[in-house]
């Protein structure tokens, strides 16, 4: 069986790791020219039931502890007259509950685990065909054809692979403004203090003033902001829309190093599933993107461990695999994506901050 896995993200690597220790090969395409070709963001937290899950069935828990960072869970709310409405603090050195790992490192750690050779870099996946033979023809953006019995779509938010099982697409539910803060210590010790080990999330009428803490020693500071609030190509139409705010909090916007990276935040419709089709299926954002609450990485490495399971359970039918992993992954995906529409709606409504501490102080 020729298996070929469309992106080399968190979930695709996770399948890639699982089903090589359950001695099923696959092929990773990547169009990323290398694992270094660009950043791969800020840091995640993996949650026991989802992330950590899926890392100690690829048998990489060890390694992700001494990569991680239990104090990054670590989360201060504020107002925007920097008053604080709460402040977690999480048992130090414990992994019980939701610690940090830069994205970058956890995608490396998932690199090194599989062979040489499993990832194909610099292959954009453009289509994709019935094969001559059956299966699937997938053709790149160089011209490069590979032809495949089993597609795993594991290419994010604009899935090629997506429009072979349903029509839905994304909508577009907010902005993001991104800067980064090199060597916060020593440059800007207040901020540092400021924002602490972890996370930051300032919250105001239809805005967030975010910063998180990266193992590099950097802060990445984000703005979000109704979809309709696109015009933040700079800093001082960033500082506009934070006028009147706390000048300690707007400090994180100032000592941004660099330029203003703005993009578009984009969400499938929730409850969006498909009839299904033999050979394909989807996991992570192809599947099921979301709103960027905490859920999205998580999801996509549970995904990819469930799908794993079914499959190396069943590697004589893996129609019938694929069929009982959309199954459980769309009862599991459903109340989470709508918590997580609620919690991004939450987070810039013009009673936020009164809302989102509600949201975590509520008995569960």
């Amino acid at each position: 069986m020729r298996m070929a896995i469309a992106g080399a993200g968190l979930g695709g690597l996770t399948l890639a790791r699982i089903l090589h220790r359950n001695g099923i090969d696959a092929v990773v395409y990547e169009r990323e020219a290398s694992r270094a070709a660009r950043s791969q963001g800020g840091s995640l937290d993996l949650h026991p039931e989802s992330g950590q899950l899926a890392l100690a069935e690829a048998g990489l828990t060890g390694r992700f502890r001494s990569a991680a960072r239990p104090e990054g869970e670590e989360l201060r709310i504020l107002d925007p007259a920097g008053r604080t409405l709460l402040h977690h603090r999480p048992q130090p050195g414990s992994f019980s509950g939701r610690p940090e790992i830069d994205r970058s490192a956890l995608r490396d750690l998932l690199l090194d685990a599989l062979p040489h050779g499993t990832v194909v870099w610099g292959h954009r996946l453009v289509a994709v065909a019935p094969g001559p033979d059956g299966g699937f023809r997938l053709e790149f953006a160089d011209g490069h054809r590979a032809d495949c019995d089993l597609l795993v779509g594991a290419d994010g938010a604009r899935s090629t692979v997506r429009s072979l099982l349903t029509d839905a697409e994304p909508d577009y539910v907010a902005t993001l403004a991104e800067l980064n803060i090199s060597d916060v210590d020593r440059r800007y010790p207040d901020l540092a203090e400021l924002v602490g080990p972890g996370n930051l999330w300032c919250l105001g009428v239809s805005r967030l003033l975010a910063a998180q803490r990266s193992g590099d020693g950097s802060l990445r500071i984000a703005a979000s902001l109704p979809a309709d609030d696109h015009h933040i190509g700079n800093k001082r139409a960033l500082l506009d829309m934070f006028h009147g705010w706390e000048p300690r909090l707007t400090a994180l916007i100032e000592a941004g190093d660099g330029r203003v990276w703005p993009r578009r935040i984009e969400a499938l419709p929730t409850g969006t599933r498909w009839a299904g089709r033999p050979g394909v299926t989807l996991i992570g954002d192809a599947a099921h993107l979301m709103p960027p609450v905490g859920e999205g990485a998580n999801q996509a490495m549970l995904d990819a461990a469930e799908l794993a399971r079914e499959l190396a359970a069943d590697p004589a039918d893996p129609h019938a695999a694929i069929r009982a992993y959309e199954r459980g992954m769309f009862a599991r995906i459903g109340p989470i994506a709508e918590m997580s529409a609620r919690v991004h709606a939450m987070m810039l409504s013009p009673t936020a901050a009164e809302d989102i501490v509600r949201f975590f102080t509520a008995p569960r």
